[in-house]
């Protein structure tokens, strides 16, 4: 029963490749820059539009409409947002970027955490999600002068520090989507953490953020390996969540130049850089070695291991980093779909590399278009 259930369950995989797959464009040979921030922009307007309120939608399934909003990405898409409305001399990207802050306090859990999930979704309190939005309310706060952000942020950290375990992991909180005992990506929540500590003068949220950051690097290996770094496979993590990892530590570091974690965010990522194809792809999951454990890419990874390098390329002046983040880009460019006539289609970047790759399987998702948009902007900084 077994046996015949796993083979309708893969012919139904198949049924359903074949017929959603070609929704979204193939390789394509259209590598402006522009082009493809202008495309994936309207994809974040659009998908913030489509629901009944001022959150971004999580993404789009192909061949259906947009999906409910997703309060976790919806509050690190808002500092994005905000860049790109600076770059552009866009103050419409701006007011997004208000709308989307204020909807994340509307949706505020009372405890002051954020929920995990879908809004949709019976609320739960996340310490990564929490952790995420509180990037976009620091951003807000700083950009606005607007008290109502940093307040939404005080309280959201307070219940992070409160449910922080003395070695600086976070047990109790983590969402109910994550793999048990598997997130010292964590750490990228405790960049947010750092950065409302830095905004509110609060060594005590500066304080948990580093404690957890040491946690982070006592799971690394010599080579740059993470342990205990996955949503759902440990042995065998996704890059998006290696890539989490490096961002938190390497953030963290920047604002504190501190050397040690950016010397950390660096192993993990000379090891990507080598194993990285001449078009620039990334393997979607890795083993220990950092051999390659799926033939998919994981976009989203992809996207985010690109804004590390060119982060690195400029704190460091090594051109290599530069490069390869080129690389990186020009690969997702490739694959990022800037012609469809689906609205919830053009623009957005898929979750996987065929895109029926095991993450984000035949889906749009909000933080890998996001990521994107980072991605590229990071590599016009990084060349000047």
């Amino acid at each position: 029963m077994f046996g015949a259930g796993r083979l309708l369950s893969t012919v139904g995989r198949a049924v359903e490749t074949r017929r959603y797959a070609k929704i979204y464009s193939g390789l394509h040979d259209n590598l402006d820059v522009e082009t493809h921030l202008r495309e994936a922009a309207g994809w974040i307007a659009r998908a913030q539009d489509a629901g009944p309120d001022a959150g971004v939608a999580y993404g789009a399934r192909f061949g259906k409409s947009f999906l409910p909003s997703y309060p976790e990405t919806t509050g690190y898409i808002v500092p994005i947002v905000l860049r790109l409305g600076r770059v552009w001399n866009d103050v419409s990207l701006h007011e997004r970027a208000v709308r989307m802050g204020d909807w994340e306090i509307d949706v505020q859990m009372p405890c002051g955490a954020v929920m995990g999930g879908m809004v949709t979704e019976p609320p739960t309190p996340a310490v990564f999600n929490t952790g995420q939005v509180l990037l976009g309310w620091a951003a807000l706060a700083r950009e606005t002068g607007a008290g109502r952000f940093l307040d939404a942020a005080r309280r959201a950290a307070e219940w992070l520090v409160g449910v922080q375990e003395a070695d600086g992991n976070w047990r109790e909180g983590n969402s109910r989507f994550a793999h048990a005992g598997a997130t010292v990506y964590n750490v990228r929540a405790a960049w947010g953490l750092y950065e409302v500590g830095e905004l509110a003068g609060e060594d005590r949220f500066r304080q948990a953020a580093l404690r957890n950051a040491a946690f982070a690097l006592s799971r690394q290996a010599a080579n740059g390996w993470f342990s205990d770094c996955c949503l759902s496979e440990p042995a065998r993590p996704l890059l998006h969540t290696i890539a989490y990892t490096m961002e938190g530590l390497l953030e963290i570091g920047l604002l504190r130049r501190d050397a040690g974690m950016i010397a950390a965010a660096r192993r993990t990522a000379d090891a990507l850089v080598a194993i990285l194809g001449p078009d620039g792809y990334l393997p979607g999951r890795l083993r220990p070695d950092f051999s390659a454990a799926a033939t998919w890419c994981c976009l989203t990874g992809s996207a985010q291991t690109s804004i590390v390098l060119s982060r690195l390329a400029t704190c460091t002046g090594e051109g290599r980093y530069r490069d390869a983040a080129r690389r990186i880009n020009r690969y997702l460019m490739a694959r990022h779909d800037i012609s469809s006539a689906d609205p919830a289609i053009r623009g957005g970047l898929a979750g996987s590399w065929p895109v029926d790759g095991d993450y984000g399987r035949l889906m749009i998702l909000n933080w890998a278009t996001a990521f994107l948009i980072d991605a590229l902007l990071w590599e016009r900084e990084a060349s000047c």
